[in-house]
Formats: structure tokens, sequence, C-alpha cells
């Protein structure tokens, strides 16, 4: 049996509640990924193209910086990478995680909370960062918050 953590990071607090869900579910330790520089309401304004969040995410050289590197990510086999979708992409700080530790042999499972789109191009935007020694698999949306039990389903189903 693989040792799984969920880690997450959460603007809103959608994404937390779904993934404290998940680590429930998946019997998995959680760890939240929060930026050195916390998010104000004006910096995720999505529709100021000069809020923190719109800058990042347009510029994709420029990282946030990590509160910590507590992730301890080495002793786990399984990673639930969550975070919400901003611009049909996960936010830019997933990327500073991932260039943060070593993913090699790790399996990461995308999921991920929207008001309105799914995980279209993530993959793709994240390999680079993970290191081509992960495992980089989508997983699912987590919009609705499913409950413990669908998600025990969902985990078992990935055979993980």
């Amino acid at each position: 049996m693989s040792k799984k953590l969920v880690a997450f990071f959460s603007a809103s607090g959608v994404t937390a509640a779904a993934a404290k869900t998940l680590a429930e579910a998946a019997g998995a330790d959680i760890y939240e990924i929060k930026p050195e520089v916390p998010y104000t309401q004006e910096d995720l304004n999505w529709m100021d193209q000069n809020s923190r969040s719109s800058v990042e995410m347009k510029d994709k050289t420029s990282r946030p910086a990590l509160a910590d590197k507590d992730a301890h990510v080495e002793d786990y086999d399984v990673i639930f990478l969550g975070f919400p979708i901003w611009w049909y992409t996960a936010p830019v700080i997933i990327n500073t995680f991932l260039e943060s530790y070593d993913f090699s042999g790790k399996t990461v499972i995308l999921v991920a909370t929207s008001g309105s789109s799914g995980l279209g191009n993530t993959i793709e935007s994240l390999k680079g960062s993970a290191g081509p020694a992960a495992v980089i698999r989508e997983g699912r949306m987590l919009n609705g918050a499913p409950s413990k039990d669908e998600l025990e389903e969902w985990v078992k189903s990935l055979g993980i």
C-alpha cells in the first residue's frame, strides 16, 4: 500500500474543504501550500488585468515564494495535488511547489476546483516543473463538495 499526501493550495477555502475530505477518504496526510505573501481579495480579482494573480498567470517565469518547505514529499509515493483553476490552469504557486521538491518516482494526481472550467491543459503546464522522473496523472474536479464515500470509491478505482 502506498503512502499518500494531499497537498493543496486554496485561496477562498473551497479547495481546502475538498482537500480535507479527499485526505480522509484516501487515508492520506494533508499539507497546505501557502504563499509567503498571502493573496488579498484585490490580488484575486480576475477582472483586473493588473491584479497580482493576473500578472503571475501572464508571466509564468515569475514565481510566488512559498511560506515554508515542510511538505516532506520524500516520505510519500502518491501526492494528490489540489488547487483552484485560475485562467484555465493551475495557479503559478503550484509550479513553485513542484519546483521546490524532488518528485522523482512519485505519482502526482491532480485534483482541482473551479466555478466553470475543467483541468484543461494543466498537466502540460505543470510537467516541466515536476521534473521528468515524476508521473503526473489527471485526477478529477472536486466541485460540488463530493462526499467522503464518493471519493473513497474514486481513490480505490485509481489502483494506487
